[in-house]
């Protein structure tokens, strides 16, 4: 199990070069959607491993949380709005 949480872990640091050195807005979008579903995933296999509820109730909720940002920020980038 640690070494599948090793890799998720070196996989979102893969996805923050993405995120902070992307040549477009939407490839940062798309490598905060990907970097949130990577803590989300490992949110619930610590959730697992730990036997503890508690990570997965925050999981749903970031997850959640994470795809109206993502939808809020596609749509206003869609627009237009924001583009210098």
């Amino acid at each position: 199990m640690h070494l599948v949480e090793a890799v998720l872990l070196l996989s979102i640091v893969a996805v923050l070069y993405r995120l902070f050195g992307g040549p477009t807005s939407w490839d940062r979008l798309l490598a905060y959607n990907s970097a949130s579903n990577r803590v989300v995933v490992l949110l619930a296999i610590v959730a697992i491993v730990s036997k503890q509820q508690i990570y997965l109730d925050v999981a749903i909720v970031y997850a959640a949380l994470s795809f109206l940002g993502v939808v809020i920020l596609a749509r206003f980038m869609e627009r237009g709005e924001g583009y210098r």
